[in-house]
């Protein structure tokens, strides 16, 4: 059970640093990269992927802390 907590605690912090890099800056970052962001020019209401991203790095930030929690109670 912990070697599988393990693999999956890895593959939430890698789908968090991506969903982390995606976010746009000062600069805009990763995130013009990929079209995403890019300010109130982009057509197509880039607020409600902003959005999005946001609710989906937060349900990863703690889907990781719980999984951190429970690797520590094993």
């Amino acid at each position: 059970m912990s070697t599988i907590l393990g693999v999956l605690q890895v593959i939430i912090a890698v789908v968090m640093v991506f969903l982390i890099l995606l976010h746009s800056g000062k600069d805009a970052g990763l995130s013009g990269a990929f079209g995403i962001g890019g300010g109130g020019s982009q057509i197509g209401g880039g607020s409600m992927v902003e959005r999005n991203l946001d609710r989906a790095t937060i349900f990863f930030a703690i889907l990781f802390a719980v999984n951190t929690i429970v690797l520590l109670k094993i």
